[in-house]
C-alpha cells in the first residue's frame, strides 16, 4: 500500500522547523549523504541526453569561433587611448 501526499515546499519546511534539533540534524545528514547523491546519479543521464541532443558546430563554424576569440582577446588587451 502506498500513500502519496501533495505538500508544498513552504508547508514541508514549516513541518521540518517543528522537529527537535536532533531530528533536524539527522534529516539533514540523511538527505545530504543518501538522497541527494542518488538524485544526482539519476539526473546525470538526463543531462547527458540533453547535451547530446544539442546543436553542433561545423568545422567552419569552429574555425570562425577561434578566429573571433583571438580578435576579442587582442581587443581586450589593448590599452585605452590617453
Amino acid at each position: 500500500m502506498e500513500v502519496r501526499l501533495q505538500i508544498e515546499y513552504a508547508e514541508l519546511f514549516a513541518l521540518v522547523r517543528q522537529l527537535p534539533a536532533g531530528q533536524i540534524l539527522q534529516l539533514k545528514s540523511d538527505l545530504s549523504q543518501k538522497y541527494i547523491l542518488e538524485k544526482i546519479q539519476l539526473d546525470k543521464p538526463k543531462l547527458r541526453a540533453l547535451l547530446l541532443k544539442g546543436p553542433l558546430m561545423t568545422t567552419e563554424q569552429y574555425q570562425l569561433f577561434l578566429e573571433n576569440r583571438k580578435w576579442m582577446n587582442q581587443w581586450r588587451k589593448q590599452k585605452p587611448f590617453s
